[in-house]
C-alpha cells in the first residue's frame, strides 16, 4: 500500500474519538429511559438508534447515532408522524 493510498484510509482520530466510548445496550436504555428489552426489540424489527455489532452477541451504540434518533423524535404535538 503506497503511502498516499494509506493517508486516503485512515481515520481521522479526532472523528473517532466523537463516538467513543461506545455504550452498551443497558447504557443506552438508561439514557434515554427505555428497557434494554426495548431496545432489542427494536435491533430486531427496526425503528431503533443505528448501532454496531462488535460479534453475534456484543452489541454497542455511538452516542452521535443515539442523538441523532433522539432528535429525529422531537415533534411539536401528538398528531405528528414520525
Amino acid at each position: 500500500m503506497t503511502h498516499q493510498h494509506q493517508k486516503h484510509t485512515e481515520r481521522n482520530p479526532a472523528s473517532i474519538s466523537a463516538d467513543f466510548p461506545l455504550m452498551d445496550c443497558k447504557a443506552v436504555a438508561n439514557l434515554i429511559g427505555l428497557s434494554p428489552r426495548t431496545l432489542e426489540g427494536f435491533r430486531v424489527r427496526g425503528g431503533g438508534p443505528k448501532f454496531v455489532k462488535i460479534s453475534g452477541r456484543t452489541i454497542r451504540y455511538r452516542m452521535a447515532d443515539v442523538r441523532t434518533w433522539v432528535e429525529q423524535r422531537i415533534v411539536a404535538n401528538t398528531s405528528e408522524e414520525l
